[in-house]
């Protein structure tokens, strides 16, 4: 996996957090307590429930340690990408994911792209085997990916349609449509990560900051 590729899908990092909270954050920390930072910084929307899945970026020895982490939470991840050294993992809630992915709008767009079925665990796969052979230069970066991470379908296919240019402005995602209801989900976002970082600051793991749901 390689810088560019992480820069093209690391989208979560829509939040300018103060560098003395995350130095706070992260100092002294062992592995566990720092995959819980990476967590919080990067999925905070998705732990809190007000979105569906998120990607995170993890060194490959954090694997098991990742679900250790999330025991007790209902989420689970699927490893999308492996190198020497890291793992690209999707998380996401099974229900509500497979809820997602049913969506007309949603199973359309994918059904484009090669994605036939609807179960999490397929689209997933496929997903998998495209983000591979973009890591191995078969293929063009696989920008259906937006739609597994929940941003808005008629976002996603303008920024495929545009090469990603001409967006009336970036957050969490490149908006082309609909700026209101963009600003209204880039503050829910920015809300629960705040939360989330104030929750972990006090004293709460993931599973007690995590929002829990039926998967």
């Amino acid at each position: 996996m390689n810088m560019q590729m992480i820069i093209k899908i690391n989208y979560e990092w829509g939040y300018a957090m103060s560098k003395e909270v995350v130095s706070y954050m992260l100092s002294g920390m062992d592995n566990m307590k720092s995959l819980q930072v990476q967590l919080i910084l990067q999925c905070a929307p998705f732990l809190k429930g007000i979105k569906v899945s998120c990607i995170l970026n993890i060194s490959k020895e954090n694997e098991e340690e990742l679900l250790e982490v999330l025991k007790g939470t209902g989420i689970r991840f699927k490893v999308l990408t492996r190198n020497q050294e890291k793992s690209l993992v999707f998380l996401y809630r099974r229900k509500s994911f497979s809820e997602y992915l049913k969506r007309a709008d949603v199973y359309e767009f994918l059904n484009a792209y090669g994605y036939e079925s609807s179960e999490p665990e397929a689209m997933l796969e496929h997903l998998s085997e495209r983000v591979c052979q973009y890591s191995d230069g078969k293929i063009c970066f696989p920008h259906e990916i937006g739609a597994f991470l929940d941003y808005p379908i008629d976002d996603v296919k303008c920024f495929i349609e545009k090469d990603g240019k001409d967006s009336l402005f970036s957050g969490y995602w490149k908006v082309y449509n609909n700026p209101g209801r963009a600003k209204m989900i880039f503050w829910a976002y920015d809300k629960a990560k705040t939360s989330a970082v104030n929750e972990y600051l006090i004293g709460k793991n993931i599973r007690d900051i995590a929002y829990v749901a039926a998967c």
